[in-house]
C-alpha cells in the first residue's frame, strides 16, 4: 500500500514538473516572437532606407552616359602596378576635369583576339552603351590567324553593338604590325581597320599605337605593352577621335 502511494506521489510529481516545463517553452515562445517581430520592424526600417539611397543613386547616375572601351591587353593596361595607368581611366580623369557626365568602362581582357572578344560581346551589351571603343585584333596579328577571320570578327562585333541599339557611337581603333610578319600580312592587316570603319560609317582611330608603337623608353620590357607614360600616349590617340563624339 505504501510503495503504491508513493509511486502515484511520484506520478503527481512528473505531472506537475511536465506543466512547469511547458509553461516555460510557452513564455520562450513568446519572448522569441516579439523579439522577432522587433527585429523584423528594425530591418524594414533599414531596407526602406536603403532603398531609397538605392533610388537617389540611379537618379543621381541617370544623367551620366557610357563609354566602354572592349579591348585587349593594351587596354586592360598589362604589366602595369595600377589599372588607373591604363588608357581608359586616364580618359577618365579629362573627361571628369571636363565636366563631360560620361563614365568610362574597362573591358580589356588581356590576350584577347577578335574570336574571343565575339564570344563575349552578348554578355557585355547586357548594359547601356553611349560610346563603344572596338580595341581588338593586334593579338590576331601577332598569332598569324588568317585576315578573313579577323575581319569577320571585327564586323560581328561592330553588328553586334548595332543590333542592341543603333545610336551607339562606335569607334574603331586602328592596328599596325611589325614587319617582321611578313609585308603581305602586315600590309592587309592595316588596311581591315579603315575598311571596316568606312563600310560601317564608324569613327576610326587611325593607329592606337602612333608615336608608342617600337619606342623602347615608352614600352615594357616586352617591346610591347605600354609604360604609364606610354599610355597617356595612347589616351591622347583615343581622345583625338572621341572628343568630337562627346
Amino acid at each position: 500500500m505504501q510503495k503504491r502511494k508513493n509511486n502515484q506521489l511520484i506520478f503527481n510529481l512528473r505531472i506537475s514538473g511536465n506543466q512547469i516545463f511547458l509553461k516555460f517553452c510557452y513564455f520562450l515562445y513568446i519572448l522569441v516572437l516579439l523579439s522577432c517581430g522587433s527585429d523584423t520592424s528594425k530591418k524594414e526600417v533599414v531596407n526602406e532606407k536603403l532603398s531609397v539611397q538605392t533610388e537617389e543613386k540611379i537618379t543621381e547616375n541617370s544623367t551620366t552616359k557610357t563609354i566602354l572601351i572592349f579591348g585587349d591587353s593594351l587596354t586592360a593596361g598589362y604589366g602595369l602596378d595600377d589599372t588607373n595607368d591604363a588608357f581608359p581611366a586616364v580618359i577618365q580623369t579629362k573627361i571628369d576635369s571636363l565636366s563631360l557626365g560620361y563614365t568610362v568602362i574597362n573591358s580589356g581582357v588581356s590576350g584577347e583576339t577578335t574570336a574571343g572578344g565575339r564570344s563575349r560581346i552578348n554578355w557585355v551589351l547586357n548594359q547601356d552603351i553611349d560610346v563603344f571603343v572596338l580595341e581588338l585584333g593586334a593579338n590576331d596579328g601577332l598569332r598569324g590567324v588568317p585576315l578573313k577571320e579577323t575581319r569577320e570578327n571585327l564586323q560581328a562585333i561592330i553588328g553586334a553593338v548595332r543590333a542592341k541599339n543603333s545610336s551607339t557611337k562606335i569607334i574603331l581603333a586602328g592596328m599596325q604590325l611589325p614587319p617582321n610578319m611578313g609585308e603581305d600580312y602586315t600590309s592587309e592587316f592595316k588596311t581591315i581597320f579603315p575598311e571596316l570603319a568606312e563600310k560601317n560609317n564608324v569613327a576610326l582611330i587611325p593607329f592606337l599605337l602612333k608615336d608608342v608603337g617600337g619606342i623602347p623608353e615608352l614600352n615594357q620590357a616586352d617591346g610591347i605593352h605600354p609604360t604609364v607614360e606610354g599610355q597617356k600616349i595612347l589616351a591622347k590617340n583615343v581622345w583625338e577621335v572621341l572628343k568630337s563624339i562627346l
